[in-house]
Order: C-alpha cells, then sequence, then structure tokens
C-alpha cells in the first residue's frame, strides 16, 4: 500500500490515466497538474496549477512516459496549458522525492542532477521493454497490414535488431507464417536467432541481404537503413522503423525512391493506451513501495 504517500502527476495521455487509477487504489494522496480537460474527473484525486507550492510535499513525481523537451516542456493531452519543469519547480521538491517517468532527454537529467534528486526511467528496465513490446508488433503489423496489397504469411520479412523488441517483432511475424531474416551484431544472437528458426545474418551484410525483402522492421537506434542500403530495396518494400527518434532510416532518401517507410515510435501508447498504461502502472506501483520501505519515500 501507499498509505501516506503524497504523487503528484504532470501531464501525459492516456497511459497515465491507468497509473492514477491504481495508485488511488493503494492509497496514494494523488494531486493532478495538467489533467483540467479530463472527460471524467477522478474520484480521490485533486487538481492543481503548477507551482513550486504544489510540488512541496510531493513524494513521488510522476511524468508522461517521453518526459520533458530539451526545453522542459511537458506535453499533456489534457490540458490546453503549456507545461514547463524549470529549476525553480524541482528545487521546491523534499530532497527525498523520486521522479519517475518512461524516458529522459539530457534536459531532465541534468536538471534532476542539479537538484541532487533521483530519477528513474521505466522504459530502461528490461521487465517494462519486454511487456511494451507486446503492443509494439501489435500495433507494426496494423501498419504493414494497412500499407501493403499482401498477406504476412508468406512474406519476405526482415527485423533488425534482435533484442527485446526485435525478438518479439520476429517470433510474431514467424507466427503468421512470414519468411522471417534477423540482422543481428553478436554471435550470440545469431546463434539464438538460428535455433528460433530465423534466417540471421549480420547487419554488416546488409546491403546484399535486403535485395529481396517486402517488410523490413528496424529496432536498432542508430542510422543503419542508409541511402546506399536504399538502393538495393525493392520498390514494393514497406519499411517500419520502430526505434526511437529520429530513427535508424534514411526517410529522405527512401521518399526520393518511391518507397514506403514510416517512423512509428511510442506504438503501445498509440494501439493499446490501456495496456501500456497497465505495465506502466504495475512497475510504477511496485517500485513507489520498494522506495518508501527503503526509506526515499514520505519521512
Amino acid at each position: 500500500m501507499l498509505t501516506g504517500a503524497e504523487v503528484i502527476f504532470i501531464g501525459g495521455d492516456a497511459r497515465q490515466l491507468e497509473v492514477i487509477d491504481k495508485l488511488i487504489e493503494l492509497d496514494a494522496s494523488v494531486t493532478l497538474i495538467g489533467f483540467d480537460n479530463l472527460q471524467k474527473p477522478f474520484a480521490g484525486a485533486a487538481g492543481k496549477r503548477l507551482s513550486p507550492e504544489a510540488l512541496e510535499k510531493a513524494d513521488a513525481l510522476v511524468l508522461p512516459v517521453v518526459g520533458t523537451d530539451e526545453q522542459g516542456r511537458v506535453e499533456s493531452i489534457f490540458s490546453g496549458n503549456e507545461l514547463t519543469l524549470t529549476a525553480d519547480l524541482l528545487g521546491a521538491l523534499p530532497k527525498h522525492a523520486v521522479i519517475y517517468t518512461g524516458m529522459a532527454k539530457p534536459y531532465l537529467k541534468q536538471l534532476c542532477e542539479s537538484q541532487g534528486l533521483k530519477l528513474v526511467e521505466l522504459l530502461e528496465r528490461d521487465d517494462v521493454a519486454i511487456y511494451n513490446s507486446i503492443p509494439t508488433a501489435e500495433g507494426a503489423l496494423m501498419i504493414a497490414i494497412q500499407n501493403t496489397d499482401i498477406t504476412i504469411h508468406g512474406s519476405q520479412s526482415m527485423v533488425l535488431g534482435f533484442g527485446r523488441t526485435g525478438l518479439t517483432m520476429a517470433r510474431t511475424l514467424q507466427g503468421l507464417g512470414a519468411k522471417v531474416k534477423v540482422g543481428v551484431r553478436k554471435p550470440e544472437h545469431f546463434a539464438r536467432a538460428l535455433e528460433m528458426g530465423f534466417t540471421p545474418f549480420y547487419t554488416r551484410e546488409l546491403y546484399q541481404e535486403v535485395a529481396n525483402i517486402d517488410l523490413l522492421f528496424n529496432t536498432i537506434p542508430t542510422m543503419i537503413v542508409t541511402a546506399q542500403i536504399i538502393t538495393n530495396i525493392p520498390h514494393r518494400a514497406v519499411l517500419i522503423d520502430l526505434a526511437s527518434k529520429p530513427g535508424g532510416m534514411d526517410f529522405r532518401f527512401a521518399e526520393k525512391r518511391g518507397i514506403k517507410a514510416m517512423l512509428a515510435p511510442g506504438l503501445p501508447g498509440i494501439v493499446a493506451p490501456k495496456t501500456a498504461g497497465r505495465i506502466l502502472a504495475n512497475t510504477l506501483s511496485q517500485l513507489m513501495v520498494e522506495d518508501i520501505r527503503n526509506g526515499s519515500g514520505p519521512e
């Protein structure tokens, strides 16, 4: 239980609603900032405006999955007001307070470090990333189906990267009957991909391997599908980049060649916000209980 814990939410999307629900259920005292336009207000949660005074008693500050931008702005689909985190605001937090977000850009990391505050990035955790890979794979399939005139079954599909998202993507395609190539960098990933029935190759051989593909799903967050690689990709192919922005594809050159290439980050929050919210809610509530038990929470 989180009885006595003061938790403040600043901004967010539909995923945050599941997290708010969970923390209210655990008896936390919840304050919402940037949720002015909620169709159905939460019973048991107070609404406030963003100010130093609103943060003075917080044990935990929960930000959206994307944290802030490089100017400190916090996105909220439930508010028409601009929300910006500054040093003055974070300086009002108690020193034991913990800040939770999905991922943090350098601005937020530096801000927390300058104020001596603990920052937790949920999407850096293996468990959250693996759970999130399921709606990511489903969303990627939805995009592929909408943008092709062939079935996934029997298609020549390629997945770049064999990490948490890449593995789930490859297995999902395989389950639908696709012929799946997997681009890897490590020998152990090559061996595992082969053992699982995929056709592995090393990414240094990517130019040759793309010559006959129908679908390409990239999970590697560095530029890997370069202009040179794209020159050897068939015009019929559809490229879907699942890596975080700016992705790992040369989208300008793909468009120039008439190849469909789409950057599709954040799919869990788009295609399955309720499921994605529950994933975050379960992990976040467990972490908060542990932090309080270990003395990082309310004093």
